[in-house]
């Protein structure tokens, strides 16, 4: 492959000039960077996500294979446009043994592989990812937002993956990235690494990010097998997108700070999207509680 993913200086000072331009466009740099046996073979199987309550067990059944087989074959049919995506087939669809499109990082992954890496500086490991950390001070602001990934090994009955570690980072309510954005070179919020506990669970608190030009809302996240894996840039096991639900964008983007979403929003949707657009995110698509007003909670499995 000859596509580079290094964003070109010019680009840099724009929130999002090669937003997320597919798996093809991260390739070379993410074998020089990291080995990808694990990555692209079948024990690295990529992650399914799916919707889930964060608080929620695990949920592997008897009959998750067999409800997932069937909502499958179903969903075409069924999720035709971003209404019809519900929390329910989602859930069926990504239970157990359903592998998730592996997802490009995009072109302001802060880890290493086209620039700046965040996995290497102390205190990028937290819950709270609001604010910058070390010697940059600035904190993103936003109607809040708290999301729980479940990582689960599918290789193993679906057990949960602890001690496996996730790293999270998405754009602020104006659609700029931290580390890359000519305003933000110095800022690192909107980024962290959690560890997962004993359920296979990570939880972060940050922000609703924007609604950039060309993009559905999103949130970008890798998996590692360890802590140690994640804080030195090593293998990753997967590279995916979290989809927000349209109801609670829009409820979002109707609140001060977040204008720019609102005309962003009428041109994209889940199926035009050039990540989510093949299946209409069906398979990413976050279960979410919440309100504007009082803040969101998402909720998505992993199935590794």
């Amino acid at each position: 492959m000859t596509t580079s993913r290094t964003p070109r200086q010019s680009d840099l000072d724009q929130p999002h000039p090669d937003h997320d331009r597919g798996l093809e466009f991260d390739l070379n740099t993410l074998v020089s960077r990291r080995s990808l046996g694990l990555f692209l073979g079948a024990g690295g199987a990529v992650a399914a996500l799916a919707a889930c309550t964060p608080a929620a067990t695990t949920g592997s059944t008897a009959t998750a294979t067999t409800t997932a087989t069937a909502a499958t074959s179903s969903a075409s049919a069924t999720a035709t446009d971003a209404g019809t995506a519900t929390p329910t087939l989602t859930r069926a669809i990504a239970e157990c043994g359903v592998e998730i499109p592996q997802e490009t990082a995009g072109p302001y992954p802060g880890d290493g592989s086209n620039g700046p890496n965040v996995l290497e500086a102390s205190g990028v490991v937290r819950r709270d990812i609001t604010s910058s950390f070390g010697t940059a001070s600035a904190k993103a602001k936003g109607v809040p937002l708290t999301f729980t990934l479940t990582l689960l090994d599918n290789a193993n009955g679906c057990t949960p993956m602890a001690g496996a570690a996730v790293y999270a980072w998405h754009c602020d309510r104006d659609g700029k990235y931290s580390m890359y954005d000519s305003s933000l070179k110095n800022e690192n919020y909107l980024r962290g690494v959690q560890e997962a506990d004993a359920n296979g669970q990570v939880t972060f608190t940050s922000i609703f990010p924007a609604a950039y030009s060309g993009r559905w809302p999103h949130i970008h996240f890798e998996v590692f097998e360890s802590m140690n894996n994640a804080t030195a840039a090593g293998q990753v096991l997967a590279v995916s997108q979290i989809a927000l639900p349209q109801a609670a964008c829009d409820d979002v983007y109707a609140t001060p700070g977040y204008e720019r979403s609102v005309t962003n929003m009428t041109r994209t949707t889940l199926k035009s999207d050039n990540v989510f657009g093949n299946d209409g995110g069906i398979y990413q698509l976050a279960t979410m509680t919440g309100s504007a007003a009082a803040g969101y909670t998402a909720g998505l499995n992993v199935t590794i």
